[in-house]
């Protein structure tokens, strides 16, 4: 037992390991409720058309989504470190849906903060830090690849959930768009959800670099660094990615077209995401992720450039593989500092404060573009905080050796 809890890989006589089960429930279930939440760019358009809301206040229901779901992140890490992670998938999964059927019905702004900025959000909060934990339990020494699988599920979301969106706003309303959304999501991540199990033990216990208590986790220095880096990056990638299909419209892009650019980015980060998990597992997940955060500050800044479809398509491209090699690495990284038994703990508070990052991210472009008729701004401003987080990521020093046991 203890070969396949370690390597990922059953032996001859032994029956198939239950690890690639689990992960790709994980990956379904991350596909799923990543893709929904992200539908909310699509919505932004036809919101503010037929609602006449703004696009700073539809673009702060992406501030609250993210906001509520670092803090639901925190409290399911914490839950499913002693309880196990199932059951707190399973609840997500109903307010999810619950969430997106209500955000149907909405007729004033704040309902959609209550229906879609705390109901969708908080469903969601309890899939990504749970599930990439129990991910990176089961597959022990390829927790890199693991991780990426998990993360993988982000740009999946995006790629699938983006068009489809788009194409049922288009031939129904975007009532409709929510109401089938909902019902997507209680069919398919509900059974998912119903797949997931524990990792066996390996009967090995793994010494911990840092205490696992949570006030010391958050007192220490490493903490910090890894959470600000990790902030920093999101704050960086989230405007971008949230108004790429509306700056595309602002272009003279098509619509259909517009909708597809943020599936394009779903789709190259799906390559980066899986890329970067085994590179890191190859030579580090520091280096791996200094490279990652120079080539999205790059991309950010080169948005300014340009304006037509197929520049914008290639453009797109790179900064998707960007953005997306960077997110499966702050669990590992967060591993390496604090150890397996509190990552839950630990990688949930890291993950709330990026969560914070993203949707200030998401608001600072729908503000800049109402304050000042343009997203130039937006693009500056990202491109200046992603080179922030590539100088924070180098300056994160290595963990302290593990201490030698006596004897």
């Amino acid at each position: 037992m203890r070969e396949r809890a370690v390597s990922g890989r059953p032996a001859a006589s032994e029956t198939p390991f239950y690890g690639w089960t689990v992960l790709a429930a994980a990956f379904v279930i991350i596909t799923m409720s990543i893709g929904m939440l992200f539908t909310l760019a699509i919505f932004l358009k036809p919101l503010e058309d037929s609602m006449g809301w703004s696009r700073s206040s539809i673009s702060s229901v992406g501030l609250l989504n993210w906001v509520v779901m670092g803090l639901g992140g925190v409290l399911a890490g914490f839950i499913s470190d002693r309880v196990g992670t199932r059951a707190v998938v399973l609840v997500g999964s109903g307010l999810l849906g619950l969430g997106l059927v209500l955000s149907s019905q909405v007729t004033a702004l704040w309902q959609l903060y209550v229906t879609f900025g705390i109901l969708v959000a908080g469903g969601v909060s309890a899939f990504y830090v749970p599930l990439t934990v129990l991910a990176i339990k089961w597959f022990g020494d390829r927790r890199g690849m693991a991780a990426s699988v998990v993360s993988a599920g982000n740009g999946a979301g995006i790629l699938l959930l983006s068009p489809l969106t788009r194409w049922l706003v288009n031939e129904l309303d975007w009532r409709m768009a929510f109401l089938i959304l909902g019902d997507l999501a209680w069919l398919v991540v509900i059974p998912a959800a119903l797949l997931l199990r524990d990792a066996p033990s390996t009967g090995e216990r793994v010494e911990m670099k840092r205490s696992g208590e949570p006030g010391v986790i958050f007192r220490s220095w490493p903490f910090w660094a890894i959470a600000l880096t990790h902030f920093a990056c999101c704050a960086a990638h989230s405007g971008p990615i949230f108004h790429l299909a509306t700056h595309a419209i602002d272009q003279g892009v098509a619509r259909m077209s517009a909708a597809s650019l943020l599936g394009l980015s779903g789709l190259s980060s799906i390559f980066g995401r899986v890329g970067t998990g085994i590179v890191a597992d190859r030579v580090g997940a520091k280096p791996t992720l200094i490279a990652a955060l120079a080539l999205q500050a790059f991309t950010v800044f080169a948005f300014l450039f340009v304006r037509d479809l197929g520049p914008l398509s290639v453009l797109t491209f790179v900064f998707g593989i960007a953005y997306g090699a960077s997110m499966p690495l702050y669990a590992l990284v967060t591993r390496e500092y604090f150890g397996e038994q509190a990552l839950g703990t630990a990688f949930g508070a890291v993950f709330f404060i990026s969560c914070i990052g993203m949707g200030l991210g998401s608001y600072g472009g729908g503000f800049l573009y109402d304050a000042l008729g343009s997203y130039a701004w937006l693009f500056l401003g990202s491109g200046a905080v992603g080179t922030m987080a590539v100088v924070m990521a180098v300056a994160l020093r290595p963990p302290a050796p593990a201490p030698v046991p006596a004897g």
